[in-house]
Protein backbone atom coordinates (compact mmCIF):
# COMPACT_ATOMS: atom_id res chain seq x y z
CA UNK A 1 0.00 0.00 0.00
CA UNK A 2 1.44 3.39 -0.97
CA UNK A 3 2.01 6.03 1.70
CA UNK A 4 0.20 9.33 1.45
CA UNK A 5 2.41 12.38 1.02
CA UNK A 6 2.21 15.00 3.78
CA UNK A 7 -0.03 17.90 2.75
CA UNK A 8 1.80 20.75 4.51
CA UNK A 9 5.40 21.84 5.19
CA UNK A 10 4.92 21.23 8.93
CA UNK A 11 3.63 17.71 8.28
CA UNK A 12 6.58 17.07 5.91
CA UNK A 13 9.08 18.27 8.56
CA UNK A 14 7.44 16.10 11.26
CA UNK A 15 7.51 13.04 8.99
CA UNK A 16 11.19 13.63 8.18
CA UNK A 17 12.09 13.99 11.87
CA UNK A 18 10.32 10.73 12.70
CA UNK A 19 12.36 8.87 10.05
CA UNK A 20 15.70 10.43 11.04
CA UNK A 21 18.09 7.86 12.63
CA UNK A 22 20.01 10.69 14.32
CA UNK A 23 16.87 11.80 16.18
CA UNK A 24 16.18 8.26 17.44
CA UNK A 25 19.73 7.90 18.79
CA UNK A 26 19.63 11.30 20.48
CA UNK A 27 16.31 10.60 22.19
CA UNK A 28 17.55 7.20 23.44
CA UNK A 29 20.68 8.82 24.90
CA UNK A 30 18.64 11.48 26.70
CA UNK A 31 16.26 8.84 28.09
CA UNK A 32 19.15 6.71 29.42
CA UNK A 33 20.83 9.75 30.98
CA UNK A 34 17.59 10.84 32.66
CA UNK A 35 16.96 7.32 33.97
CA UNK A 36 20.47 7.18 35.51
CA UNK A 37 19.98 10.56 37.23
CA UNK A 38 16.57 9.55 38.56
CA UNK A 39 17.94 6.33 40.03
CA UNK A 40 20.82 8.14 41.68
CA UNK A 41 18.51 10.68 43.36
CA UNK A 42 15.87 8.20 44.53
CA UNK A 43 15.62 7.94 48.29
CA UNK A 44 15.35 4.55 49.90
CA UNK A 45 11.72 3.51 50.36
CA UNK A 46 10.45 3.92 53.89
CA UNK A 47 9.58 0.62 55.49
CA UNK A 48 5.89 0.39 56.34
CA UNK A 49 5.31 0.33 60.07
CA UNK A 50 4.02 -3.03 61.20
CA UNK A 51 0.45 -2.99 62.49
CA UNK A 52 -0.03 -3.80 66.15
CA UNK A 53 -0.99 -7.40 66.75
CA UNK A 54 -4.74 -7.95 66.41
CA UNK A 55 -6.69 -9.27 69.35
CA UNK A 56 -9.65 -11.62 69.53
CA UNK A 57 -13.02 -9.88 69.59
CA UNK A 58 -16.03 -11.72 70.96
CA UNK A 59 -19.46 -10.09 71.02
CA UNK A 60 -22.62 -11.75 72.32
CA UNK A 61 -26.09 -10.38 71.59
CA UNK A 62 -27.41 -8.10 74.34
CA UNK A 63 -30.28 -5.68 73.74
CA UNK A 64 -28.62 -3.01 75.89
CA UNK A 65 -25.65 -2.91 73.47
CA UNK A 66 -27.74 -1.22 70.74
CA UNK A 67 -26.96 2.52 70.93
CA UNK A 68 -28.28 5.53 69.00
CA UNK A 69 -24.79 7.03 68.76
CA UNK A 70 -23.75 6.25 65.18
CA UNK A 71 -23.72 7.85 61.76
CA UNK A 72 -27.49 7.74 61.18
CA UNK A 73 -30.01 9.38 63.56
CA UNK A 74 -32.67 6.86 62.50
CA UNK A 75 -30.57 3.85 63.52
CA UNK A 76 -29.24 1.97 66.53
CA UNK A 77 -25.80 0.36 66.39
CA UNK A 78 -24.32 -2.62 68.18
CA UNK A 79 -20.53 -2.38 67.96
CA UNK A 80 -18.89 -5.82 67.59
CA UNK A 81 -15.49 -4.75 68.97
CA UNK A 82 -13.64 -5.21 65.67
CA UNK A 83 -12.26 -1.65 65.45
CA UNK A 84 -10.57 -1.89 68.84
CA UNK A 85 -9.33 -5.46 68.31
CA UNK A 86 -7.91 -4.62 64.85
CA UNK A 87 -6.43 -1.25 65.91
CA UNK A 88 -8.60 0.59 63.40
CA UNK A 89 -8.07 -1.76 60.46
CA UNK A 90 -11.80 -2.55 60.23
CA UNK A 91 -15.15 -1.85 61.86
CA UNK A 92 -18.18 -4.12 62.16
CA UNK A 93 -21.55 -3.47 63.70
CA UNK A 94 -25.15 -4.59 63.61
CA UNK A 95 -27.49 -1.79 62.55
CA UNK A 96 -31.21 -1.59 63.39
CA UNK A 97 -33.01 0.99 61.29
CA UNK A 98 -35.86 2.52 63.29
CA UNK A 99 -39.25 2.31 61.58
CA UNK A 100 -41.33 3.47 60.03
CA UNK A 101 -39.01 4.70 57.27
CA UNK A 102 -39.17 8.46 56.65
CA UNK A 103 -37.75 9.06 53.12
CA UNK A 104 -37.32 12.79 53.85
CA UNK A 105 -34.82 11.84 56.56
CA UNK A 106 -33.15 8.73 55.13
CA UNK A 107 -33.07 9.23 51.36
CA UNK A 108 -30.02 11.50 51.15
CA UNK A 109 -27.45 10.82 48.46
CA UNK A 110 -24.00 10.36 50.00
CA UNK A 111 -20.76 8.39 49.83
CA UNK A 112 -18.25 7.03 52.33
CA UNK A 113 -14.50 7.54 51.92
CA UNK A 114 -13.64 3.90 52.64
CA UNK A 115 -11.49 1.15 51.17
CA UNK A 116 -14.13 -1.57 51.60
CA UNK A 117 -17.77 -1.79 52.68
CA UNK A 118 -20.01 -4.85 52.88
CA UNK A 119 -23.58 -5.11 54.15
CA UNK A 120 -25.55 -8.28 54.98
CA UNK A 121 -29.28 -8.28 55.75
CA UNK A 122 -29.84 -10.25 58.96
CA UNK A 123 -33.57 -9.56 59.23
CA UNK A 124 -36.27 -7.71 57.26
CA UNK A 125 -35.60 -5.86 54.01
CA UNK A 126 -34.07 -2.63 52.69
CA UNK A 127 -34.41 -0.87 49.34
CA UNK A 128 -31.31 1.02 48.20
CA UNK A 129 -30.08 3.05 45.27
CA UNK A 130 -26.44 2.76 44.19
CA UNK A 131 -24.81 4.70 41.39
CA UNK A 132 -24.43 2.43 38.36
CA UNK A 133 -26.69 -0.22 39.91
CA UNK A 134 -29.98 1.60 40.37
CA UNK A 135 -32.66 0.53 42.85
CA UNK A 136 -32.25 -2.83 44.53
CA UNK A 137 -34.41 -4.60 47.10
CA UNK A 138 -32.29 -6.54 49.60
CA UNK A 139 -34.03 -9.16 51.74
CA UNK A 140 -32.98 -11.33 54.67
CA UNK A 141 -29.89 -13.22 53.55
CA UNK A 142 -28.92 -10.66 50.85
CA UNK A 143 -25.43 -9.16 50.88
CA UNK A 144 -23.70 -6.48 48.86
CA UNK A 145 -20.49 -4.54 48.64
CA UNK A 146 -20.24 -0.85 47.96
CA UNK A 147 -17.07 0.19 46.15
CA UNK A 148 -15.11 3.11 47.63
CA UNK A 149 -16.85 6.48 47.25
CA UNK A 150 -19.90 5.06 45.42
CA UNK A 151 -22.87 7.40 45.63
CA UNK A 152 -25.85 5.71 47.28
CA UNK A 153 -28.92 6.18 49.45
CA UNK A 154 -31.51 4.27 51.45
CA UNK A 155 -34.94 4.46 49.81
CA UNK A 156 -37.10 2.40 52.17
CA UNK A 157 -36.88 -0.39 54.74
CA UNK A 158 -39.04 -2.67 56.87
CA UNK A 159 -39.73 -1.76 60.49
CA UNK A 160 -37.74 -4.80 61.68
CA UNK A 161 -34.63 -4.53 59.45
CA UNK A 162 -31.23 -5.45 60.92
CA UNK A 163 -28.00 -5.24 58.96
CA UNK A 164 -24.44 -6.40 59.53
CA UNK A 165 -21.96 -3.85 58.14
CA UNK A 166 -18.19 -4.33 57.78
CA UNK A 167 -16.05 -1.33 56.80
CA UNK A 168 -12.34 -0.72 56.24
CA UNK A 169 -10.84 1.36 57.77
CA UNK A 170 -12.69 1.81 61.06
CA UNK A 171 -12.52 5.61 60.90
CA UNK A 172 -13.81 7.17 57.69
CA UNK A 173 -15.51 10.27 56.33
CA UNK A 174 -19.09 10.39 54.99
CA UNK A 175 -19.94 13.08 52.45
CA UNK A 176 -23.58 14.06 51.95
CA UNK A 177 -24.29 15.36 48.45
CA UNK A 178 -26.74 18.12 47.54
CA UNK A 179 -29.98 16.88 46.04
Amino acid sequence: MARKKPTSRAATRTAAQKKSPARKTASKTVAKSTARKTKARALPAAKPRPRPKQRIAISHHREEDFKADGLRTYAQYRDLGIAEASHGLAQAHVIRLIGPCNPAEVSKLHFHDVEFQMVYVLKGWIKTYMEGQGETLMKEGSAWTQPPRIKHLVMDYSDDVELLEVILPAEFKTVELAA
